[in-house]
């Protein structure tokens, strides 16, 4: 997705691509495209533990997700027409980048290779929200978000029942509280339409596979890197229970 000259400089690139590749056909290198049938097929065993095609796949599509929620975030801060959908800007780009950082470290551990664009889906999701303004804007970006973080979060629990591998279970830790906290301040923008959200999250449309796979990082191409921003001083660990009546 092409990034505004305000937004150079918060996504920004490192270094020479020197995750160490598998012998893996690309695109079931990067783990959206399982090998087989049996996502618990072990590929790999590490000093972290056995490493499954379902472990790979997580690793790589909470990588996938901050490549295009981190911008949006930065858009919803830009454009959001309210308090609370700015403020749901920030923790999206402070929960990505928290959860990029982890990715990036723990990828050539287990020797994943990451993506360096989000899937052509999740471009479109930028594109769609982007083009709106005003109350539209909140209302279709924060929406779609709601949606595709309902879809991640039951991943996030069964990974976390059943993988094997420690960093895996670190990540998905961390993965927890961010989609919560993000679920959380997206429902308090106000603006999400629940009946809808909770039909596209169980009855999601059926996409050819080259929608839903990042293009694969090109040889020596820079790391795209989703920065930390000392300067929003935001927490997005998983929110205190708050009941209330009704």
């Amino acid at each position: 997705m092409p990034t505004s000259r305000s937004k150079i400089g918060t996504v920004f690139v490192v270094g020479a691509l020197g995750l160490t590749l598998s012998a893996l056909a690309y695109p079931a290198m990067l783990g959206i495209q399982t090998t087989s049938s049996d996502t618990s097929r072990i590929i790999a065993n590490t000093q972290f533990g056995p490493l499954t095609e379902a472990d790979r796949d997580f690793v790589v599509k909470v990588r996938a997700a901050g490549l295009w929620e981190y911008p949006l975030g930065e858009i919803a801060m830009e454009k959001g027409s309210t308090p609370e959908m700015k403020e749901a800007g920030k923790h999206l780009i402070v929960g990505h980048a928290g959860l990029d950082a982890m990715c990036l470290k723990i990828a050539p551990m287990l020797n994943i290779t990451l993506p360096n664009q989000a899937s052509p889906q999740q471009q479109q999701f930028v594109a769609t929200s982007a083009a709106e303004s005003g109350r539209q804007f909140d209302s279709t970006a924060a929406n779609i978000m709601r949606v595709t973080h309902g879809q991640i979060f039951p991943v996030i629990a069964k990974i976390r029942a059943t993988t094997r591998n420690t960093l895996v279970r670190q990540l998905a830790d961390l993965a927890n509280d961010t989609v919560l906290d993000h679920i959380t301040v997206l429902e308090n923008t106000g603006v999400i339409n629940s009946e809808q959200v909770n039909f596209q999250q169980s009855t999601p449309p059926k996409l050819p596979k080259d929608q839903l796979t990042p293009p694969p990082p090109q040889p020596g191409a820079p790391i795209v890197v989703l920065a930390a921003r000392p300067d929003l001083n935001i927490n997005t660990s998983s929110p205190t229970p708050s009941p209330s009546a009704g």
